[in-house]
């Protein structure tokens, strides 16, 4: 048994690693120890609350990571955002960013401006829990929102649909499995009539100078200024009136409730956990801060039956991994790369594959990922000079010299954060220590080896 299982009850431990991979992407055992001292809801409130402002490492990773300070492409931004998913200590800031980036998409490559994609992450860090009528209001206002979905191209007297569509389809009220939503066709052109105005600025070619910062333009003249019908309310309404509106709907109480449901507890829908979060959006005015710490705090959440019940999106598998080693002391090259793990699992992070985001769960694996997935955790495992390994293999030589192979792969599940696998797992992986420990006398090695297996097995696919 582990430091941290002798100091706290196990299924504290449990619940406590439960809470970092999905409000984080995990947490090593001795930092779950230190979070169990501070007490579950108290880490809630300190994950919930995290301090505003620039990192400590800004100056440098910018010195590390040139072409990210002002990056001309996706490729450009994203070695930026991969050390803040990898090393950050406010891991709820970069989940809620991941989150709405799925959400409110926008893609890098047809944006073709890399700084304004990390414009955008910056903007979900700092409203990403806040207000849900804040953050439609801001992506609202995003020049790479307003590019990306052609609101440029809409005109008072030619409106273009795009923009108006997708805030009710896919970012707010959404549709059911028949294709219908909670809104009319009327009510998706009065949308577009109402953001007609609402643009990008042009900006100049990049060349010798670099990309110039992206900026939204109102245009009142070419505004839409007559009485429009939305959702049963008439109104000369402009953009943010109709985000009013949108937000007091029931359907956007709802659909939002369930993207933070499936995003943070379970790839399979629980009606009765969904409904009681959308009455705390319609309560709360929708305050996401105020849904996860319910959420968060919830005996459902907390339960059992959900743990390692979600698959692990690329970025998730990645980035957990590397805080997991701990290896990644300076933003050099080699931690610049590890944007390009998760895109090679599926995941281009910074240029989701369309407006709906990505398709999550199940689907983010299939032969060719699973066994980049495979892969990449078994090589960072492997790395036994990285202080997360070095410190794991301690753990399970301080639970004991005589460890049965039972106890043997125990103390490796403990040790690495206290993961849990199924039975039938557990039991290849108890035959396997058996063999092994009759055949090799190199501890660390032995060690070492059970770690690759573990991130081998399909158990690890979960979070």
């Amino acid at each position: 048994m582990t430091t941290t299982a002798k100091k706290h009850k196990r299924e504290d431990v449990a619940v406590m690693a439960h809470l970092l991979r999905r409000a984080g992407f995990g947490a090593t055992c001795d930092q779950i120890d230190q979070y169990l001292d501070r007490g579950y809801e108290e880490t809630v409130e300190y994950l919930l609350n995290p301090v505003a402002g620039k990192p400590e490492d800004e100056d440098l990773m910018d010195r590390y990571f040139i072409a990210s300070v002002e990056a001309r492409s996706v490729t450009h931004a994203d070695p930026q955002w991969s050390w803040r998913l990898a090393t950050s200590e406010k891991p709820l800031e970069e989940k809620i960013a991941l989150f709405w980036h799925s959400l409110l998409a926008v893609g890098g490559i047809k944006l073709d401006h890399g700084l304004e994609m990390l414009t955008e992450i910056e903007l979900f860090r700092r409203v990403g829990l806040g207000k849900f009528q804040t953050i439609l209001s801001e992506i609202s206002r995003n020049p790479g929102m307003m590019y990306w979905l052609d609101n440029q191209n809409s005109h008072k007297d030619a409106p273009n649909e795009n923009y108006g569509r997708e805030l009710l389809e896919l970012f707010s009220m959404g549709i059911d499995d028949m294709g219908e939503g909670a809104y009319t066709e009327e009510d998706v052109k009065t949308a577009a009539r109402a953001f007609t105005g609402w643009a990008s600025k042009p900006t100049p070619p990049p060349f010798l100078l670099g990309p110039f910062p992206m900026e939204f333009r109102f245009d009142e003249s070419d505004h839409d200024n007559n009485d429009k019908l939305f959702l049963g309310e008439t109104g000369n309404f402009g953009g943010e009136e109709i985000i009013d509106i949108v937000v007091k709907q029931r359907a956007t109480a709802r659909f939002i409730a369930m993207r933070l449901y499936l995003f943070f507890v379970s790839d399979e829908p629980d009606n009765e956990e969904i409904e009681r979060l959308t009455d705390i959006f319609q309560e709360t005015d929708g305050d996401i801060r105020a849904i996860l710490r319910s959420l968060f705090n919830s005996d459902h959440f907390k339960s059992e039956a959900v743990r390692f019940r979600k698959v692990k999106s690329p970025a998730e598998l990645v980035f957990g991994t590397a805080r997991l080693t701990d290896r990644f002391d300076i933003p050099d090259m080699d931690s610049s790369t590890l944007a390009n793990q998760s895109m090679y699992m599926g995941q281009f992070l910074l240029n989701p594959p369309g407006v709906e985001g990505w398709h999550e769960g199940e689907e983010w694996v299939d032969s060719g990922s699973l066994i980049e997935r495979i892969n990449f955790a078994a090589s960072e495992l492997a790395r036994v000079e990285s202080p997360g390994v070095s410190r794991m293999v301690e753990l399970v030589e301080q639970a004991g010299e005589a460890l049965d192979p039972s106890e043997f792969v125990e103390a490796c599940l403990d040790a690495m954060g206290s993961i849990d696998i199924d039975t039938d797992s557990k039991s290849v992986l108890i035959d396997h220590a058996a063999k092994r420990s009759s055949t090799e006398t190199d501890g660390a090695d032995r060690i070492v080896e059970m770690f690759q297996l573990i991130v081998s097995t399909p158990d690890y696919q979960y979070c």
